[in-house]
Order: structure tokens, then sequence, then C-alpha cells
């Protein structure tokens, strides 16, 4: 884009439930934005979408593309992102970075010389860039632990909230196996990001003990920092939804932060410090209006206009995505 004052022209692939519910009405949202096209190779998934491309290479080459948000199953990044990157266009690609490490590997190559990132929508929420400021400031002392409990309810005969039935994310053909790597690596990336270090040490352990489908529906992950801080990590697809499922907690010599409803695509939830001397909770105040999905796009849509750097290259996603399916023990 020649100039700062031209709107990012975005083109979004792969029409599911978080195209549908999440990164189109960020796009629309964005003053500095707008929709080139939406693509699917499902024709009917693109019902009720305009403007809709049938076609990837009609898209890629429609008037006005800045940059296109990959929003299709894991395994069906790598040839979408090719294709995005071959057009010299930027590209954000869904997390997981891919379904399996060799063609996360094919990605990253693909987009040598090219803006690319993943889009781990939860390094935006405004509750977790205040953590992260706080601990960067020494609020917290000594940071020794982050803790993290992520899960939800996602039975093999789960609907997507558009109506969708086809859920991909128990097939391991598809998704590369289940509620780890859906939900980990979430709380890997978003580890580095709080702590300004990344994990350097991971183990998991993962089973299916509620769900009938051939891949976990638990796990349970600990990791270690470079500098020693610990990981503990617990994602599931078998939490009931009405049940205590999303806190982040990091633990400091001087005191510890809880996030509550932090995690996920949503804005909104609590933040306390405890203060390791009075034992006091006092909220933190934050943006509870500000959605991470929108955020995300409006930061890589500065990106693309030259504005602002994108501080998390896919070599950085890739070493925590092998980290990550290096770790398993079934």
């Amino acid at each position: 884009m020649s100039t700062s004052q031209r709107r990012c022209g975005w083109g979004v692939v792969g029409a599911g439930w978080v195209a549908r519910d999440f990164v189109l009405p960020a796009i629309a949202a964005d003053p500095a934005a707008h929709l080139v096209g939406v693509h699917d190779r499902d024709a009917g998934a693109l019902d009720g979408l305009a403007p809709a491309f049938a076609d990837l290479d009609a898209l890629l080459a429609a008037p006005g593309l800045d940059a296109v948000y990959v929003a299709t199953p894991n395994h069906a990044h790598a040839p979408v992102v090719r294709a995005v990157a071959a057009a010299g266009v930027p590209v954000l690609c869904e997390k997981p970075i891919a379904h399996d490490v060799p063609a996360a590997k094919e990605i990253v190559a693909a987009t040598d010389g090219v803006l690319a990132g993943t889009a781990f929508d939860q390094r935006f929420h405004p509750a977790h860039e205040t953590m992260a400021a706080m601990i960067a400031a020494g609020d917290l002392g000594v940071v020794t632990t982050v803790r993290i409990v992520y899960g939800c309810w996602l039975p093999g005969d789960w609907t997507t909230p558009t109506g969708g039935t086809d859920n991909w994310r128990v097939d391991p053909a598809r998704a590369g196996g289940g509620a780890m790597i859906d939900l980990a690596p979430h709380g890997i990336d978003l580890t580095g990001r709080l702590l300004g270090e990344d994990l350097v040490d991971l183990l998991a352990l993962t089973a299916t003990t509620v769900h009938d489908y051939s891949t976990d529906d638990t796990a349970v992950l600990a990791g270690r920092t470079a500098s020693g801080t610990l990981l503990t990590h617990h994602v599931s697809f078998s939490t009931a939804d009405p049940l205590p499922r999303r806190r982040l907690e990091i633990v400091g010599t001087r005191a510890q932060l809880v996030a509550t409803d932090t995690l996920g695509q949503d804005p909104g939830g609590t933040l306390a410090r405890i203060d390791a001397v009075t034992g006091t909770a006092e909220p933190v105040p934050f943006d509870t209006t500000a959605g991470p999905f929108a955020r995300q796009l409006a930061a890589f849509g500065a990106a693309v206009r030259g504005e602002a750097a994108w501080p998390w290259p896919l070599e950085r996603d890739l070493a925590l995505h092998t980290l990550l399916l290096e770790a398993a023990c079934p």
C-alpha cells in the first residue's frame, strides 16, 4: 500500500464460523480496512456472504487486495498460504500454523520475503497486554510460574454457531490432533508474549476420556523457559461450558495476576493483582470492550501499510509449533 491513508483491503479464505463470527466483523468494524472478498472451496459455505469468490485465483487477482486471512481447516493452510504468497500478498494464517511440522515448514519457506503471521488473537486481548506490561515493569518481582486452564465442550457431533456440521477439529487427518493442537498453541504463544521469552522445554500428556473420537479430548502440558519460569497448562474438549474453564495466572515473588475468562475470542473478563505481602486482591482495569480479533486485524493492517512492524516472525511460530508436536505422549 502506497500511503497510510489507504484502507487495507482484506480477502478471507475459509468461510467457517471463526470467519463469520469474528474475522469478518473485525474487518467491518475497522475504519482502516475493508473487505475485498471471501473464498471457500465449498460454494455452499459462501451463502449470504459478499463479495464471494468461488475461485481462489480470482480473489488473489481482485483489485485492491492488500492482505489475506486464512481461516481454513489446519491441513489446508499450506496450499492456500503458498498461493497467497506466490501472488505477493501479505498473509495472516489461523493457528496452529499447520496440522503438522512439515506443512508448517512449507509455509515458512513459501512466505520468505512476504509479510506473514500466525493469527494468535489472544496476544491482543487488552487484559493480556496489561499483564505483559506489568511483568515487564517488574511489578510481580521474579516470575516463577505461569498457570493456564483453557477448556470447552466439543463432542464429536458438535455443530458450529453458524449451523455447520463438519467438526474437522476432532479429525486428526485434518486438524493434526484434538484438544492439544487446537487449544494449547494459544497458551504456548501467550506465555512468550507475557514473559518476553519463549518456552524451550515442553512435555505433554494426552488422553481421550469422555468423547468418542479418535484423537485427544484433554491434555496436560508442562514447560520451562530458558530463565527457568515454569508453565502448567491444561486444555480440554471435555469441560462443560458452564464450569470455570478459562483461567490464566502469573505467579511472582511480589504479586500474582489472575485473569478469568480472558482466554478466547471475545472481549471482557476480569483481571486481579494479589499482593504477596498483604494477600489483598485488587482489580486491575483494562479495556473490556475491545475484542482481540479486531485488535489483531488492525495491527496486521498497520504492518501491511508500513505504519508498524509485525513483531512475531513465522520462524518463531514454527519453533513453538515443533516444540508442541514433539512434546505429546499419548
